[in-house]
């Protein structure tokens, strides 16, 4: 059975779908990538491991979805360079509201971005707050994959801590999903090692975080070593972003904003932590009140499942799970992403 939601109809996405259903949104970017990479890269890794994830998730029982992959995205700090297709961050929010929107007029009520680009990951976190409070929907964002700097060692490249983009991992990961698209002849390292000395300046979660274009550290707008790359270490990047994508999406069906009530309560069911009929848990009328859509909260848009709230904009929490300040993934080249020895950059 397919998990593209383009291949079903209008008619069988509102049979199929239900408030338990989780919609993938796999976001990349078509940028610049230095001399070796293809400019498709971020979206190329964020629309396999999409994929895959999706159709392992789903072999273990989880309603998972795949929307096609957003790929023009927030690519500014390429702005420079022949080839990078970029929305500015007005247009790129609008775009991410309007598709919640859509996806709220569904059943489903749990969107997941799955970003492959690290430039869209301040963006996404401001979206996923954006969509809880206009429509309801339950919104996370998470890495495409796992990401690994080269250490010096075992034939790996020492990138510093500091492979953010078109790097050790990122090349790795593209000779073994496309090795067609990947020039290594061109591949050429350039390490702003200066800024891995100890301080308080520096990307990926450094407390200090600071404005950058990636021509700012040379004209290959490559930052890290992609010289040692292998389709082989590409394989293991590759499964360890699939697996820590189909664990995470584990835990978003599961998760709930409300501890679960006490088992024997009469008081609301276990798996939505809300009491049966509304109220003070919920902050709206026991009868449901309208939802933020317009539509009263009591119909199929807007019903509720475990651990969903689809009328509470009233919730202020901030679902900011992109994986790319937690466990970093492919196409991570954002400040504010993590950036360790043992994290995949890109």
């Amino acid at each position: 059975m397919t998990r593209l939601l383009a291949e079903l109809s209008g008619p069988a996405v509102a049979s199929r779908l239900t408030a338990g259903s989780i919609v993938v949104l796999p976001t990349g970017a078509i940028e610049h990538h230095g001399p070796h990479l293809p400019l498709v890269t971020d979206a190329l890794i964020a629309e396999e491991v999409a994929t895959a994830a999706v159709a392992s998730a789903a072999a273990t029982g989880l309603d998972v979805w795949q929307l096609p992959t957003l790929v023009y995205t927030k690519s500014d700090e390429h702005h420079w360079a022949p080839g990078t297709m970029w929305l500015g961050t007005e247009a790129l929010l609008a775009t991410l509201v309007d598709l919640g929107r859509s996806i709220a007029a569904t059943p489903a009520r749990t969107l997941v971005f799955l970003n492959g680009h690290g430039g869209n990951t301040a963006l996404l976190q401001v979206a996923n707050r954006e969509l809880r409070r206009r429509f309801g929907l339950r919104t996370f964002s998470m890495a495409a994959g796992v990401q690994h700097a080269g250490r010096g060692v075992d034939g790996e490249p020492d990138e510093s801590g500091l492979g953010i983009h078109a790097g050790y991992s990122e090349t790795s990961v593209v000779l073994h999903l496309r090795p067609d698209l990947v020039d290594l002849s061109l591949a050429e390292r350039n390490v702003p090692e200066h800024l891995a000395a100890p301080g308080r300046i520096g990307f990926n979660g450094a407390p200090v975080s600071f404005g950058w274009l990636s021509d700012d550290f040379g004209p290959s707008g490559v930052i890290g070593d992609p010289t040692g790359s292998t389709a082989d270490a590409g394989r293991r990047f590759f499964d360890d972003g699939v697996a820590s994508a189909v664990e995470s999406l584990r835990e978003i069906a599961a998760f709930s904003f409300t501890a679960p009530a006490a088992t024997g309560s009469a008081s609301g069911s276990p798996a939505s932590g809300r009491p049966a009929s509304g109220g003070p848990a919920s902050g709206r009328p026991a009868s449901g009140g309208p939802a933020p859509d317009g539509r009263a909260s009591g119909g199929p848009a807007g019903a509720g499942a475990a651990g969903v709230e689809p009328g509470s904009a009233d919730v202020d929490e901030s679902l900011t799970g992109t994986g790319k300040g937690t466990g970093v993934g492919m196409g991570t080249d954002s400040d504010s992403e993590r950036a360790t020895a043992s994290e995949v950059r890109s």
